[in-house]
């Protein structure tokens, strides 16, 4: 029994010795647990700690790159604002020194005008004189009342005053004459300074680079095929001839030429050639240079700062890219026009929207003149119209040749502009020679016909004017001689738009009185 009792009390004390055991190491495990996170704890602090002070480095740095920009960028825009006070300072002190020469010469015009009112009234003193005198003198020698005196004085006098008058007012004419021209030549030199465009060269070929002389063939094609097919649908002559790794492209219309030399490139490049490829290629070459027309002509607005304009308006100019005449081309010659008469129009204080819009769109015409029969002017004319342009703006491009009478001042600024973009050097390839000899052939063809006095090749060669002898030539026979001559031109000479004969009689009968 005992036994049994001591068995029991040691297997008490021995579970409750491992079951202390078991918690101490319960309680040492939690401990450590917590030691653990504790740590753990405090390693994330330290992580935290370190990301945000890198972070607020990083923003502080980002801050001082913003700064450092927005500086640089109120620095630029100060330099840009400053740049442009200035130059308005010197565009007004130009206007003031002009402005300051203007009054100089005002102010001695006034003088001059008060000096010949003070001679016109010493004159009157002296003619007053002179008709007391008369009238006494006549009145003792003729014995006249004092009212026929006075009539005859009086018509004397005023003969006098108006010579006198006259002479005057001739003096202040030339004078405002010379004056003007000055003024006129300083504004156009001054335009021509501030407008210069770049001069290109027209040609009626393109050349197009070819890989390898064995692309010849394939362009070719069995039994010609495709050279026939690319010659049909583009309507431009394909020249494959000695000519290393390069074929030409020939033709008289620039936008179709553009189109094959566009479409024959894409070929060239992909390798597949065939008809039905060579139509694909050319219908994705239309469509790229209806873009290429459309973009020229929406620039050409934007550069000259014209607006409003019709979309049929803006492919026409754009088409003028491709278009030349002696070498200028057609489009920078419209563009430098509009500057001009901009430019000019604001010295002048005329409308400056309807010089610049007329400049710009004087030479429409031509971008259809190979489809419209008429001079380009008329056809710009009647194209500017049907898109219901202003008619100060369809006068001022109509008139640019004289087609039409030029009757405002922005129409003669067009003249102008139009004659000093054609004439300057370098502008146009026609050299004197040929020019001269246009000319000549012209008065030639003229003079060659029975009756023919005198022959005057004038615009530049646009219009004929014979003067015939009116005891040889009547009105009928006038109006013959000029349709033979018109024929004999075409027939003869090779001239863009046309050429107008016109044929003057002219009957004088003359008397003397003896």
């Amino acid at each position: 029994m005992n036994n049994i009792i001591w068995g029991i009390l040691t297997a008490v004390v021995a579970t409750v010795g491992l079951t202390g055991i078991m918690y101490r190491f319960w309680i040492a495990g939690l401990i450590h647990s917590l030691q653990q996170q504790l740590r753990e704890a405090e390693k994330a602090k330290l992580e935290a700690e370190n990301t945000i002070e890198t972070r607020k480095k990083e923003l502080l740095l980002e801050a001082k790159d913003e700064a450092y920009r927005l500086r640089i960028e109120a620095e630029k825009e100060h330099r840009e604002k400053r740049a442009e006070i200035q130059r308005m300072e010197r565009r007004l002190a130009q206007r003031e020194e002009w402005l300051e020469r203007r009054l100089d010469s005002l102010e001695k015009r006034d003088q001059e005008l008060n000096q010949r009112a003070e001679k016109l009234k010493e004159t009157s003193a002296t003619q007053e004189k002179l008709v007391e005198q008369q009238r006494k003198e006549l009145q003792r020698i003729a014995g006249l009342t004092n009212e026929e005196a006075r009539q005859i004085i009086l018509k004397e006098v005023e003969e006098k005053a108006r010579h006198e008058a006259s002479k005057i007012a001739t003096e202040i004419e030339e004078e405002g004459r010379r004056d003007g021209e000055r003024r006129a030549r300083k504004i156009i030199v001054e335009a021509i300074q501030r407008c210069a465009v770049d001069q290109t060269s027209e040609t009626t070929v393109s050349v197009v680079p070819l890989p390898n002389e064995e692309m010849k063939g394939r362009i070719i094609g069995r039994e010609g095929r495709n050279i026939r097919t690319f010659e049909t649908l583009t309507g431009v002559d394909l020249i494959i001839d000695d000519t290393p790794e390069a074929v030409v492209l020939s033709g008289f219309d620039p936008i179709r030429r553009e189109i094959a030399r566009i479409a024959l490139t894409n070929l060239v490049v992909d390798g597949r050639i065939h008809p039905g490829r060579i139509e694909e290629m050319i219908a994705k070459a239309t469509d790229e240079m209806d873009d290429q027309i459309i973009e020229a002509g929406e620039h050409a607005l934007f550069e000259t700062g014209v607006t409003g304009a019709a979309s049929e308006i803006v492919r026409l100019l754009g088409k003028l890219k491709f278009r030349y005449s002696f070498g200028q081309n057609v489009l920078a010659h419209s563009m430098e026009v509009s500057q001009l008469c901009r430019m000019m129009a604001s010295e002048l204080d005329a409308d400056v929207r309807i010089a610049k819009r007329a400049g710009l769109f004087h030479d429409l015409g031509k971008a259809v003149d190979m489809e419209v029969e008429g001079p380009h002017a008329l056809i710009t004319g009647e194209i500017l119209r049907r898109h219901h342009e202003e008619p100060a703006v369809v006068l001022a491009a109509e008139a640019h040749h004289n087609d039409v009478e030029a009757s405002s001042i922005e129409a003669a600024l067009v003249i102008a502009a139009d004659a000093i973009s054609a004439s300057r050097p370098g502008a146009r390839r026609e050299t004197l020679e040929t020019y001269v000899k246009r000319l000549k052939q012209l008065e030639e063809i003229a003079d060659s016909f029975e009756g023919v006095e005198k022959t005057f090749a004038v615009q530049a060669g646009r219009e004929i004017r014979l003067i015939v002898k009116p005891d040889e030539v009547d009105d009928d026979g006038a109006a013959a001689l000029a349709r033979e001559t018109a024929r004999r031109i075409e027939s003869e000479m090779q001239f863009p738009g046309q050429i107008k004969v016109t044929v003057i009689r002219e009957t004088r009968a003359i008397e003397f009185a003896k």
